[in-house]
């Protein structure tokens, strides 16, 4: 028995088996997570110490990161630093903290918060949003519904957004609370009566039966 006629069937199992093989591995390898890119128009600096590197950057900032965009006018990054402690600019490890200030904007999913400062702690999964100054409103939140109308808008003096938990709180300050907006209700009141229908009768009340007293009987001669 010979096998030459197999060859051809054996041959292409065999690259339907790699295939097969390379496809899992691709699909089962993790995905990387996309780079932190952040511009601005005005100065960069970036100090660093043997632990960690400060950088700040000036004048239309923008953060791209994963399912995240940041705009404001002044950026301070804190990251940990890695690699040979003597090199001028070190290597970034994990990002501490982002501090944003003046016109900050953050684009998260479908939700959009806008203040005047914003704290970032991406190890804590927590998003703080506060004023800079007196002078501003307060910060805001807006999340967007299935359909127009359909918006949820919250503000207050100070607002922590939680990661993952779906979570925000709203702190008061000097006296001053959270106000929402939320979508139009279904009128729950009575319906309105048409212009010129006569309004509806009144119920009867129920008739009242007075027993009449039996009359009396006569007197017998």
């Amino acid at each position: 028995m010979t096998l030459r006629p197999f060859l051809p069937l054996l041959t292409a199992l065999a690259v339907a088996v790699a295939s097969t093989a390379t496809l899992r591995a691709q699909v089962l390898a993790p995905t990387p997570t996309p780079e932190t890119v952040i511009e601005c128009a005005g100065l960069a600096e970036t100090t660093s110490t043997d632990t960690e590197t400060v950088a700040t950057f000036r004048d239309k900032v923008v953060v791209t990161g994963t399912n995240l965009k940041l705009t404001c006018d002044y950026l301070k990054v804190v990251a940990s630093r890695k690699g040979d402690p003597k090199a001028t600019i070190g290597k970034y490890g994990y990002f501490k903290t982002l501090v944003a200030t003046g016109h900050v904007k953050i684009i998260q999913g479908d939700r959009e918060a806008i203040c005047g400062h914003a704290e970032i702690f991406p190890g804590e999964d927590r998003v703080v949003l506060s004023r800079a100054s007196k002078d501003e409103p307060y910060p805001s939140i807006r999340i967007r519904g299935d359909k127009p109308g359909n918006d949820f808008l919250g503000s207050g003096p100070r607002m922590i957004l939680y990661r993952g938990e779906r979570k925000a709180v709203i702190e008061p300050e000097d006296g001053v609370g959270s106000r929402f907006i939320l979508p139009s209700i279904k009128d729950l009141g009575f319906e309105k009566m048409k212009p010129g229908a006569a309004p509806a009768p009144s119920p009867a009340a129920p008739a009242i039966t007075v027993p009449l007293a039996p009359a009396p009987t006569p007197k017998q001669p």
